[in-house]
């Protein structure tokens, strides 16, 4: 993520639940920038459809510098509110960074390929913490379970960084496992229940 977009934002000077509810109809998301370099919680509200489509594009992890009626702030996204019904972006959390700093974040672990016939694959985690540059943090890594065998695991450890990226989750979390298929193991304690009916019933 060397990049980053410039939205512009305008300050709220209203609160309150009927406020962001205002905002929130006319297409705009509440937001707070908060951080070492502004000295009191500044409160703003930005285009819900740039948004959005920023976050889509650039992961959770987005970095983004608001254009708050002429004053630059390069923020990034530390956490957002959903509506649990529509999925739309309720709120904001931003924080306010600088070029050069680095920051801890929670990246998005994807799992490809298909582990070897007659197992299944178990995600146990779907992030990991890392420390990155603001402005080189990764969207997501990938690791490939491609013919892994039974009990084969892949751990924090295992995960590639590039760049200056380092771990900061404990290295022997649990990220992937190889396992039997849960259907055939409720078909073998099926099957076996049946066998002890048989055997009790003769």
């Amino acid at each position: 993520m060397a990049k980053y977009q410039t939205i512009e934002a305008a300050v709220r000077s209203e609160f309150g639940k009927g406020s962001a509810r205002r905002a929130r109809v006319a297409g705009q998301i509440p937001a707070v920038v908060y951080g070492a370099d502004v000295e009191s919680n500044l409160h703003v509200t930005v285009d819900h459809r740039t948004f959005a489509a920023l976050v889509r594009n650039e992961g959770v992890n987005a970095v983004v510098e608001l254009d708050v009626e002429g004053e630059k702030h390069l923020t990034m996204v530390k956490h957002i509110d959903q509506n649990v019904l529509t999925f739309n972006i309720d709120h904001l959390d931003l924080l306010a960074i600088k070029r050069g700093e680095k920051v801890e974040v929670d990246v998005p672990v994807i799992v490809e390929g298909e582990p070897a016939p007659g197992t299944m694959w178990v995600q146990d985690a779907d992030t990991i913490k890392v420390e990155a540059d603001v402005l080189s943090i990764p969207e997501e890594f990938t690791v490939s379970i491609e013919g892994l065998e039974l009990g084969a695991q892949i751990t924090a450890a295992d995960i590639k960084l590039e760049g200056d990226t380092t771990l900061v989750e404990d290295p022997e979390t649990l990220i992937v496992n190889i396992v039997y298929p849960e259907v055939e193991a409720e078909e073998t304690e099926d099957d076996e229940a049946a066998a002890e009916g048989e055997e009790a019933a003769e």
